[in-house]
């Protein structure tokens, strides 16, 4: 293998090529680099020659199989708008990474003191397969640049000076050094190394210095444009570039075994197939293929196939195994590649979703792929989480088909945190939010008003089932007696009193274990007062008889639990029962009236129930619209009486209204909300927030403790991903309904600021400004940018442009003349206005005086052609301020503006002409001036055509077979230099044209070879620049070659008689068919002149009979006969007349029916 070489530069193309031939390069180094030629004076080399980012291209390397390689390359921060992403590839097309095996390394480290990018291939232990070009690439935002180099791998050296002795080996195992017998193939395989390289060496030398490419160029290049390249190239030595050419040509007709080759590389994505394909010189040669140097057998896996001198092996269903090495043998020839087997991008199907949960609880975050068996990676506020870790810590991995799942059977506060999820073809993001346990309040207990006797039942409900608490009574714990009963069901506790005694009246509490938390309602004992009137007695005489006195009705109401006089609260959804106590003899008739209403239903869920001495009001399960004052009255014969009470029922408040996100930013968003419209009876305490991801059912609590402002800030978003957001009011009842949700909306930041804002140009009212995209975008985009400038001590903001200006640059007019203007730069998105980058100086508005010069550009400093019909459109630029006044003149007078077009701007100057005619062509002035400074250019055009025919073509003379012809130079040479003259002879009697001379450049020519006896016509073009005129001229008299000195003398000789009368050569033969099939009778006849046949049947003539065919070639007589029949059995004639006499010859025909 050839030693290795650093990568040539691309010699230059057309006329950029340097003239000036290189110097010699000095043994074993690379090739010079050919001289640049220098940039004009008048233009910036910036333009012509970028300098790229590139601080240090990586060089082509040269390694031994079995060692590693490194590749090292520096980036210029400085250049790129934002963090590089940096790809190899090998070849033009193949990406390594990750998926291309372990031996494949990238580094990459960042010099943040200079801001350059320090990059590092690594290949460890090379093969032969590795070696080919590879190519760097660099992207930066709009930003792209790269380049390439060639690694060579060569077989291990050894060295071969000196050590000779060490080269003997005894073939015994032993350590001794007389044991075995002396192994002298170490010697020699030093002598064949240093002979390979003696060969390398000499080889080297033959390169003459020449790039690689350049030699590949010439060999497929013809001989005529040896010289062409030589000289465009710079290569002096041409005897030994022809030298060396011609054994390159004597090596490729020494074809090797193949004549088309492996790729470098392959690459197939998992689970397709891949056709691997060779072609060889002789069809007959054997093959083998290998794999990581094991031969490949013919299976349902891998397919041999061979077509022509193509040998293809087929790899179907390819998997990761299919990832290596391959190879193909021909006898001592080997060619190599490597397959990459790529796997299909595993996209994310179901995302991982934000969850919020309690410390101990179990946590499964799950996400769902595109591919069974994938591989994902998680990752935990950027740390990847592995399983090694997973026995460390408290969750672990899990598989379901597509389903990968993270588990954390007791989850603890150190497990919150961002989780990520990363596949080859995308990721999501969640947020896990683990709170300590807060006990929610879902049923308070109420306060309770019963009567002697009855049952009282103290309820409440709390989130957890598992918490315990305890009751107390006016801060005494409450015991359980045969009278009280403390149960706990699930999440309900329930203190029960039996048979209620005015001792039971007071407050009662329950208190959660472990919970700072308390709920308290208080036990209202009605009691009921009677009045007692004692009895009077008779003092008449007779018996004694008690009667009772009439007594007016009376009401005994107590509302020990009221708010206010007569009044009682009862929460929404509980059961009230009225028990008024009435007294009066006769007992008096009670009725209840609803505000103005009488209400006498006895049924239902509000009703009226009847006892002796009591009416009861019952309303089970209170809602809102029983709110109101409800009035009692009795009356008997006696009077009557009233009571008034006026009932509230308390509820848990209305949701929310205009739930709405005001402002965004980069990870928060401000959420607002008007109160709620009925706030259930109670005063509102705060409100509970809750989050979700769009298109989730999976809502996340934000705050656990109300809040009571109706502004809100939520944080930890994600930047670009959809939200929505609701609300819940709470107050002493419980927790409202949630309230709208809110419109979708995204977490978006303001852009950075923008970079490199600097000043372009400045005149008497404008300035121009220019600088660069920002560092950090974002999700949201860049709508464009906002420019604003500010006088010297003036603190107020002019805005320069009201609607965003997408390019980065701009031009701020109307400025005053001679102000200091101090000027910054915004961007502009739909989350608002970035950071401004404001110039660190005030700008002066006064144009500064640049002097006129006109930047021509290079064809235009020689004679600049054009074909007649085709566009002339010259761009000149210049510079110059303030702006130039530009002149264009032919020969001092102006231009004919009905032809020629003139557009002129601030930077350069247009000529144009639609069509070009001769008319054209001439000298052309351009002037640019300001006031008194002026700068003058001279700019040729020669508009040419096709030129006319040559004139008086004449053949001057002819000797023998040569014919001298001469013309005169055409009138019209299409304003071009003739280049030549085309030259045709035709012979006078064909008059078919054939090329004499091509570019023949004097005006006359000697024609040699005519042929003796012909007459000759000439003809002749003129070719200039635009090629051949487009009719020739035509010579006027013509050459005739005759043969001089010889006489032709006809030999005298008697002509031979050839007539004869017609004789049959081969007769007709009898002949015995089968009806159905055809048949032919065949003979053959000689005559002359030519007789003439005539067929028969019976005697009787055969003429124009579709069943019989009758052919006649060169004497073969033929008569088809089509399907015969018995009726087509008899005898045929042939007779041959002609003018000397006639033959006949006859057959007989049988024709049999098959049985």
């Amino acid at each position: 293998m050839p030693e290795a070489k650093p990568a040539a530069k691309k010699a230059p193309k057309g006329k950029d090529a340097p003239k000036g031939a290189p110097k010699e390069a000095p043994p074993k180094e690379a090739p010079a680099e050919a001289p640049k030629e220098a940039p004009p004076e008048d233009q910036s080399p910036t333009a012509e020659e970028p300098t790229g980012v590139f601080l240090k291209k990586p060089d082509s390397v040269s390694v031994e199989t079995g060692k590693d390689a490194v590749v090292v390359a520096k980036v210029n921060g400085k250049e790129l708008p934002d963090k590089p992403t940096i790809k190899w590839f090998k070849g033009k097309w193949l990406e390594l990474g990750s998926k291309s095996g372990a031996r494949f390394s990238f580094k990459e480290s960042h010099n943040s003191a200079s801001n350059v990018y320090t990059v590092e291939l690594h290949i460890g232990k090379v093969v032969l397969g590795d070696r080919g070009y590879y190519r760097l690439e660099v992207k930066a935002k709009d930003t792209c640049d790269s380049c390439g180099f060639n690694i060579d791998v060569e077989a291990p050296r050894q060295d071969a000076s000196g050590q000779s002795l060490e080269s003997f080996k005894r073939t015994s195992e032993k350590k001794s050094d007389t044991a075995g017998e002396l192994d002298f193939s170490g010697l020699l395989k030093k002598r064949e190394v240093v002979e390979e390289e003696k060969k390398k060496k000499k080889k080297d030398d033959d390169d003459l210095g020449i790039p690689p490419e350049i030699w590949e160029l010439l060999k497929g290049a013809k001989k005529s444009e040896y010289e062409k390249i030589a000289f465009q190239y710079g290569i002096t030595d041409l005897r030994g570039m022809l030298k060396r050419l011609k054994k390159a040509k004597v090596e490729v007709k020494k074809s090797a075994a193949f004549t088309k080759k492996l790729d470098p590389a392959y690459q197939v994505d998992r689970g397709n197939k891949i056709k691997l394909m060779v072609e060889i010189s002789d069809p007959d040669l054997t093959l083998k293929w290998f794999k990581n140097g094991q031969e490949i057998k013919p299976s349902s896996k891998y397919v041999f196939e061979n077509v022509g001198k193509k040998r293809i092996l087929t790899i179907n269903k390819c998997t990761l195994a299919d990832d290596a090495a391959y190879e193909v043998a021909v006898k001592d020839e080997k060619c190599f590649t490597e397959l990459f087997v790529k796997e299909p991008p595993v996209l994310i199907v179901t995302p991982l979703e934000d969850q919020q949960v309690f410390v101990g609880d179990r946590v499964e975050m799950a996400v769902e792929v595109s591919e069974e068996g994938a591989q994902v990676m998680w990752m935990k506020d950027g740390v990847e989480l592995t399983r090694e870790d997973s026995f460390k810590a408290r969750y672990r991995f899990k598989k379901d088909g597509k389903r990968h799942i993270l588990i954390f059977s007791d989850v603890v506060q150190e497990d919150r945190g961002r989780y990520q999820v990363i596949t080859n073809g995308g990721q999501c993001e969640a947020e896990l939010i683990v709170e300590e346990k807060q006990l929610e309040v879902l049923q308070d207990i109420a306060d309770l008003t019963v009567k002697a006797s009855e049952q009282a039942v103290f309820k409440c409900e709390v989130s957890d089932e598992k918490v315990t608490g305890k009751w107390y009574k006016n801060g005494v714990e409450v015991r359980p007696s045969k009278r009280i009963t403390i149960s706990h069901v699930g999440r309900f506790h329930k203190l029960v009193i039996d048979d209620v005694r005015p001792e039971d009246e007071g407050d009662y509490t329950f208190v959660p274990d472990g919970y700072a938390l308390s709920l308290s309602a208080k036990l209202n004992f009605l009691e009921i007062k009677v009045e007692y009137v004692p009895k009077q007695a008779s003092h008449s005489q007779g018996p004694c008889i008690s009667s009772v006195p009439p007594e007016p009705p009376k009401i005994h109401l107590d509302c020990s639990g009221k708010t206010s006089e007569n009044a009682i609260v009862v929460v929404a959804g509980n059961k009230l029962r009225l028990d008024v106590s009435i007294t009066g003899e006769p007992p008096p008739v009670a009725t209840w009236l609803k505000g103005d209403e009488v209400f006498t239903t006895t049924e239902g869920r509000t009703r009226i129930e009847k006892r002796v001495d009591c009416s009861s009001f019952v309303i089970e399960s209170a809602q809102r619209e029983d709110e109101g004052r409800y009035t009692i009255k009795v009356t008997n014969p006696v009077g009557e009486d009233v009571a008034s009470i006026f009932l509230q029922v308390v509820d848990v408040p209305d949701p929310p209204e205009a739930v709405r996100i005001t402002s965004v930013g980069e990870d928060w968003a401000i959420l607002v909300w008007e109160p709620p419209m009925y706030d259930g009876g109670k005063p509102v305490t705060g409100y509970l927030v809750e989050r979700k991801k769009k298109g989730s059912q999976r809502w996340m609590k934000l705050n656990f403790e109300v809040f009571t402002e109706t502004t809100y800030e939520s944080t930890k978003m994600i930047e670009g991903i959809l939200y929505e957001m609701r609300v819940f009011a709470v107050n002493a009842i419980g927790v409202s309904q949630p309230s709208m949700n809110t419109k979708p909306f995204m977490p978006i930041a303001p852009t950075s600021e923008p970079l490199h804002l600097i000043v372009e140009d400045v005149t008497d009212t404008t300035t121009t400004l220019k600088w660069r995209p920002p560092n950090r975008i974002g999700a949201g985009g860049i709508d464009g940018y906002l420019v604003e400038y500010c006088l010297e001590g003036s603190e107020e903001w002019v805005p320069a442009n009201t609607e965003p200006v997408e390019r980065c640059g701009f031009t701020v007019k109307n400025l005053p003349t001679g102000a200091r203007i101090l000027f910054r730069v915004v961007g502009v998105n739909i989350a608002g206005r970035s950071e401004p980058a404001t110039l660190a100086q005030p700008v002066t508005i006064r144009e500064i005086a640049e002097p006129p010069k006109i930047r021509l550009p290079r064809h235009l400093r020689q004679t600049y052609i054009r074909k007649v019909g085709e566009q002339l459109n010259l761009v000149v630029p210049f510079q110059g301020k303030p702006r130039p006044q530009v002149v264009w003149t032919k020969g001092g007078a102006p231009l004919d503006t009905s032809r020629v077009h003139v557009r002129t701007s601030d930077f350069d100057t247009v000529f144009f002409v639609r069509q070009a005619a001769r008319s054209d062509s001439g000298e052309y002035e351009l002037s640019v001036q300001i006031e008194n400074m002026k700068d003058t250019a001279t700019i040729r055009i020669r508009v040419v055509e096709k030129a006319g025919p040559p004139i008086n073509v004449m053949v001057k003379e002819v000797w023998g077979t040569n014919a001298l012809v001469e013309w005169q130079a055409p009138k019209d040479d299409g304003n071009s230099e003739i280049m030549g003259y085309f030259v045709q002879k035709a012979d006078k009697k064909t008059m078919e044209w054939f090329n004499v001379y091509e570019r023949n450049r004097h005006t006359s020519c000697t024609v040699s070879d005519l042929i003796v006896g012909n007459e000759y016509y000439f003809r002749v073009y003129t070719e200039n620049i635009c090629g051949l005129s487009d009719s020739p001229g035509v010579s006027k008299n013509t050459a005739r070659i005759l043969k001089t000195g010889i006489t032709f003398k006809p030999f005298e000789y008697k002509e031979h008689d050839f007539r004869m009368a017609p004789k049959f050569l081969t007769p007709l033969i009898d002949r015995v068919v089968v009806a159905g099939y055809s048949a032919a009778l065949n003979c053959a006849v000689r005559g002359h002149p030519k007789p003439k046949v005539v067929w028969m049947k019976n005697k009787m003539e055969i003429r124009e009979d579709p069943k019989f065919l009758i052919t006649n070639y060169q004497g073969v007589l033929t008569l088809n006969i089509r399907r015969p029949s018995p009726f087509d059995a008899g005898t045929y004639t042939c007779r041959a007349v002609n003018e000397l006499g006639e033959a006949l010859a006859e057959c007989k025909l049988e024709v049999r029916v098959p049985q």
